[in-house]
């Protein structure tokens, strides 16, 4: 399987169990491997056979813009799951980034990594 990968898109949201998060929101970042097999769009030169990875952005970016959930698991299976209506894409990984998160002690990042498949 082939790998298209979109690295560091980023959003704001407000998602997060605290009324403070719900409120005022905080950035978000999300990676994506989507997997396909991008051969027939390679042999064609045709964007109509593989993922239009330009579109895949804008939706993540409204999926994370979109209905505040209170874990970033949740917000991980939405984009997944939109990420997997798109025809071709076998499977993704998404990885989201909640680099603001309300930890007490000094951090870079927390992240929830996922994997789906249509099987």
């Amino acid at each position: 399987m082939d790998r298209v990968a979109l690295r560091g898109l980023k959003a704001r949201g407000h998602h997060g169990v605290f009324p403070r998060e719900r409120e005022e929101g905080q950035t978000f970042i999300v990676d994506l491997m989507l997997g396909l097999d991008t051969r027939p769009a390679a042999e064609a030169d045709d964007l109509a056979k593989t993922v239009h990875y330009g579109v895949v952005a804008e939706e993540v970016v409204a999926v994370v813009e979109g209905e505040p959930v209170d874990l970033i698991e949740t917000l991980a299976e939405r984009i997944a799951q939109q990420c997997l209506k798109h025809d071709g894409v076998e499977e993704v990984e998404v990885v989201v980034h909640k680099p603001d998160a309300p930890i007490t002690v000094p951090f870079d990042d927390v992240t929830i990594t996922i994997t789906r498949s249509r099987v």
